[in-house]
């Protein structure tokens, strides 16, 4: 999947102030040859602008980044994985729908 398609984080000007924690990530891992990834890439790149305040969404190619994948227990193709500092804090196995990454952010995430 091409990184483009989803909106591109602008690095801070400076150091960040302290105290101040990134945001979460939505890791959206995938595969070329996974059909069902495929058809989510639509949703995700509509997650990633919706929710763009309060997350940062990043496709990950499983072939690619192996090591990743099984630090994060990936065994799916497609899997999302909610991490927040060095915590993964949710997780959607399969084909997801909306509703469901909805739920999964709203969850684990306070709204702003």
């Amino acid at each position: 999947m091409e990184a483009s398609r989803f909106p591109q984080e602008r690095p801070d000007e400076g150091a960040r102030p302290k105290g101040r924690l990134k945001k979460p990530i939505l890791l959206f891992f995938t595969k070329r040859t996974s059909g069902p990834a495929r058809r989510m890439e639509s949703l995700i790149a509509h997650v990633a602008r919706k929710e763009r305040r309060r997350l940062t969404v990043v496709a990950v190619d499983a072939d690619e980044n192996v090591e990743l994948a099984e630090r994060l227990s990936v065994e799916e193709i497609p899997t999302l994985v909610l991490v927040e500092g060095r915590s993964a804090i949710g997780r959607i196995e399969g084909r997801a729908t909306g509703g469901q990454i909805d739920a999964l952010i709203n969850d684990a995430l306070p709204q702003t």
